[in-house]
């Protein structure tokens, strides 16, 4: 029998004599089915509160929850969020902060009163139209406080699948009557910062759900409008002829450009700019006036030539007056700073019950603020007879039409514009003046002498750290270029705006009586409002005392008034309704939302803690983009592109939603398709195996004899230019760039950082060269041990590190290791120490990587198997000696050889030596012993024969 060949009845002994692995830890995770059961543990042990009280003397991390709707199941979007979440609250803890989450959800407003009211009124039509006011009210409140405690209860669990840690059997809801208690309070403090003011103005309406909605609440599509060039005839025609210096008295128009006709009936002014020129021209044999700058652009758009006659200033027709096409009336032309040249005619169609920039105008010159427009979108009894009741999208073209029929339609056309949208019923907007309250951004506050926007920007700027920086132009445009906001809705489902209405028409609603409803709110809820009458809402309110009472004010003759608050009021106080009330802390060290916050829960919190406080309510701003399809589009249900949060537990489980939310760049949006958790999974599978392949080396390692405590001075026992010092040298490293990147919020820094290092360092590279030794040296053999202890501490950084990302796999590894189901990462210190690999090691990993260069070219020549391969080596050999040990266990061979007379890296074909039947290796020491088997020195010794 030749020495080459190994004899087959000899096999299975010499594998009874390996160290082969073994390990509870199972290849297959099954996490579908195996973390219900790990979540139902950890509740039952109460882990979350565990891991507070571990950590109840450290320094607190304030994490403060923005609250979703309570309205549907989770998506794909409350999965980024809630997880990303998730893995501060965790990495916060992990590294030593008391990190207390409590979760939240919006529960009063549109959202949900819109699904309750269509549900309603195709059940219970007529018991709503049968009752009383109030009644209505109770009935429409009692439904919607239901379906919000429904979808509360379905999201919380959906949430908690996702192995999300936090405060879930004592959440924060905007309806609970302590939460509404402090909301009022906030409002109190601003209602006494003299900022709080009520007023007829123009405000986005919508015509659907006929209530007043802030920026906030608006989403934007394209909409197919009809824009319009219309004359308006001057009154004294004659007088701005001499104004051009002619004696003519033909008639002369002004003309505007609309792009809502439906807003003509409403028109009470013309503003230009008293610095543009402007020109007389003659258009279809009538003489019309426009901005000089726009007449090719005019002419090309209606497609007519305009004759040029004379030119004027602007300034010069300020204060003419003009009469209306088909209303009885005539309006004013008026100076505006907002009027551009680039678009329309230089003169702007004034509609003050209909526009901001119209309003300030109509303001400024004592203009009614005239809105003929109804809560529905219908006309009212004070437009002309042909329109009175028609909704204004129907009337768009009649007013065309009739505008055509006198003579004063110039051109009409239809064209595509992106139109602001209610975010709930997907339907068109408008601008419509109705009375409501509002908090001014620009007033100066009692206290600071600062506006609210001062005091936003100045914050934005200098106070407020943004990740991404971005995060910081775009919360500064949203505060540049906002309004007023606009407090008040016109609805029954949420906390009342508490003001009364004296008979003289007064409104009483000052500090002190908004303190007062605000301790019966905390007693009785905000159903007390609908239930009880002024004097019993007031009973302990002593208005002798409150001087900033309407005189005369009686109590017995108080009207309430029934406006809520706009939804965004309530959750911005969760800074005083959740951190203060629960005394959590004061402002939170973070904010994380998605970028739409920025004009939401950002922004709105943002404006009421700088009131009451002077302080931001956060200290940094962390922003995550939006879930759209791979190829980019909006997911949508319509669309059929959305993914199903369930099937995807279902089928992944939540340790791989998890990996694939903390591999993100979530900066931007991001796409997303079923394939890429595919990806997430097989990236999963790879560290698991990782896991598995060392917890299967240590299951005979006498972890007794070492300690994390003592881990410091124990690892300093490693020499450095070994393998293990090399691990122990990445190991660190990884520690501190992971904790780096937790700390910043870079976890896709730390997932790839823990990637990379299950995957090159140890399963490319120290596994493949510990293997051998691992499982053929002597079990008590020296560098054995080190190799397991080696992997022991990195188990132990392992599980810690990865506990915030993979919080259920994290578990299960440290439990395997210490062989204790009673135990849990997530009540362990963390684990820091320092150790600095050789800087030789890069001679030797570059002196690897043309080895195994060499390796594969030599697979041509016949050398298959490395271990049937040697190598030599010339180059480099000062370096390469401290190494020799480790060098054919690094290369994957059987020796290794040092020899300056070799160019470089030379290959030796090895297999005419005897090879070990039990190792395969060809060291050299390679014999027949005395049980006739072939054997190398080390594995003889390690089987005990000679």
């Amino acid at each position: 029998m030749s020495t080459q060949e190994k004899p087959k009845q000899q096999k299975n002994i010499f594998k009874d004599t390996l160290n082969l692995p073994s390990t509870p830890f199972p290849m297959r995770a099954n996490l579908a089915q195996n973390e219900p059961q790990r979540r139902k543990k950890w509740d039952k042990e109460n882990l979350y509160q565990a891991i507070l009280d571990k950590n109840k003397d450290t320094h607190p991390f304030i994490f403060h929850d923005g609250p979703p709707y309570a309205n549907g199941s989770i998506h794909v979007g409350h999965l980024l969020n809630k997880v990303l979440k998730d893995i501060v609250v965790r990495s916060q803890n992990a590294m030593g902060h008391y990190c207390e989450f409590v979760p939240g959800w919006d529960c009063h407003g549109l959202p949900i009163e819109h699904k309750v009211m269509t549900e309603l009124l195709s059940k219970k039509s007529d018991k709503l139209n049968s009752v009383d006011e109030d009644t209505r009210r109770m009935i429409i409140r009692n439904e919607c406080k239901k379906y919000a405690e429904k979808y509360i209860k379905l999201q919380s669990e959906q949430m908690q699948q996702l192995l999300t840690a936090a405060r879930y059997k004592e959440p924060y809801l905007t309806m609970n009557p302590k939460y509404e208690s402090r909301v009022l309070d906030v409002f109190a403090s601003l209602v006494k910062e003299g900022i709080v003011y009520r007023q007829l103005k123009p405000v986005h309406w919508s015509l659907e759900n006929q209530t007043a909605l802030a920026e906030a609440e608006l989403e934007y599509y394209d909409k197919e409008d009809t824009s319009v060039f219309v004359n308006f005839k001057v009154s004294d025609s004659a007088a701005c002829h001499q104004l051009f210096g002619s004696s003519d008295t033909t008639d002369i128009h002004f003309m505007i450009w609309t792009t809502t006709p439906w807003t003509l009936p409403a028109n009470l002014g013309i503003t230009l700019h008293k610095d543009y020129t402007y020109v007389l021209a003659s258009v279809d044999g009538k003489l019309t006036i426009v901005a000089k700058e726009l007449v090719e652009k005019i002419s090309n758009t209606i497609q007519k030539p305009l004759s040029l006659i004379k030119e004027i200033s602007g300034e010069a027709l300020v204060g003419l007056s003009y009469e209306h096409p088909f209303c009885e009336r005539t309006g004013k032309i008026a100076h505006g700073d907002y009027v551009t040249l680039e678009d329309g005619t230089g003169l702007v169609h004034t509609a003050p019950g209909h526009g901001i920039d119209d309003y300030q105008t109509g303001l400024r010159e004592g203009l009614e603020v005239y809105c003929p427009v109804q809560a529905n979108g219908t006309y009212d009894d004070t437009v002309p007879e042909w329109i009175k009741g028609q909704h204004i999208w129907k009337a768009n073209p009649i007013i065309v039409e009739k505008l055509r029929e006198l003579g004063n339609l110039i051109h009409d056309y239809s064209f595509m514009h992106s139109y602001p949208h209610d975010w709930r019923s997907k339907t068109p907007v408008i601008f419509r003046s109705t009375e409501q309250w509002f908090i001014g951004v620009d007033t100066p506050l009692e206290t600071h002498k600062k506006s609210l926007r001062d005091l936003a920007l100045d914050n934005i700027q200098n106070t407020i750290e943004f990740i991404p920086d971005w995060g910081q132009n775009r919360l500064r445009g949203m505060l540049e270029a906002r309004p007023d906001w606009c407090l008040s809705r016109q609805r029954a489902w949420g906390l009342p705006i508490p003001a009364f209405r004296l008979p003289n028409g007064d409104i009483l609603l000052t500090e002190t009586s908004v303190n007062a409803i605000s301790k019966v709110f905390r007693e009785e809820g905000s159903d007390a409002w609908f239930k009880k009458s002024p004097s019993e809402l007031l009973a302990n309110y002593d208005v002798s005392n409150d001087p900033s009472a309407p005189k005369g004010t009686d109590i017995k003759t108080l009207e309430k008034m029934f406006d809520i608050f706009d939804v965004w009021f309530e959750s911005g106080s969760s800074w005083n309704a959740v951190l203060n009330e629960r005394e959590i802390g004061y402002p939170a060290d973070l904010y994380l939302e998605g970028s739409d916050q920025h004009r939401g829960w950002f922004h709105l919190s943002l404006l009421p803690a700088l009131g009451v406080t002077g302080t931001s309510p956060f200290k940094r701003v962390l922003t995550h983009g939006f879930i759209v399809d791979k190829d980019g589009k909006k997911m949508s249900k319509s669309l059929g592109n959305t993914i199903n949060v369930e099937d995807l537990l279902k089928k992944y489980g939540a340790e791989i939603s998890r990996w694939w939310v903390s591999s993100l760049s979530f900066e931007n949006d991001i796409k997303v398709d079923m394939s890429y958790f595919d990806q997430a999974s097989d990236s999963y599978r790879k560290v698991r195996n990782t896991i598995r392949f060392l917890l299967s080396t240590v299951s005979d390692f006498d972890a007794s004899k070492v300690s994390i405590d003592s881990l410091q001075a124990d690892i300093q026992n490693i020499p450095e230019k070994s393998l293990e010092g090399y691990l122990l040298g990445k190991t660190s490293a990884l520690i501190e760039n992971v904790e780096a990147s937790y700390k910043a919020f870079k976890f896709k820094n730390a997932h790839t950082e823990i990637y990379n290092f299950c995957n090159d360092t140890l399963s490319a590279f120290y596994c493949a060269a510990v293997k051998d030794r691992l499982y053929c040296d002597a079990k008590d053999s020296p560098r054995r041990q080190q190799s397991q202890y080696a992997m022991w501490v990195v188990l132990e950084v392992l599980s810690r590190l990865l506990a915030p990302l993979l919080p259920h796999t994290a578990d299960e590894l440290y439990q395997a290791l210490h062989n204790n189901t009673d135990t849990s990462v997530h009540l362990q210190d963390w684990i820091r120490f320092s150790y600095s690999e050789s800087n030789d090691w890069a001679q030797v990993l570059e002196t690897r990587d043309s080895v195994l260069k060499a390796l594969e070219a030599a697979k041509a020549s016949g050398i298959e198997n490395n271990l049937d391969a040697g190598i030599r080596l010339s180059e480099n050999l000062e370096i390469l000696e401290s190494f020799k040990d480790d060098l054919s266990d690094m290369f994957g061979v059987s020796q290794v050889h040092f020899d300056t007379n070799t160019n470089g890296v030379e290959v030796i074909d090895l297999k005419d030596e005897p090879r070990c039947e039990r190792s395969w290796k060809r060291d050299g020491t390679v014999t027949k012993r005395n049980n006739d088997a072939l054997l190398s020195d080390r594995d003889a010794e390690a089987i005990g024969v000679k």
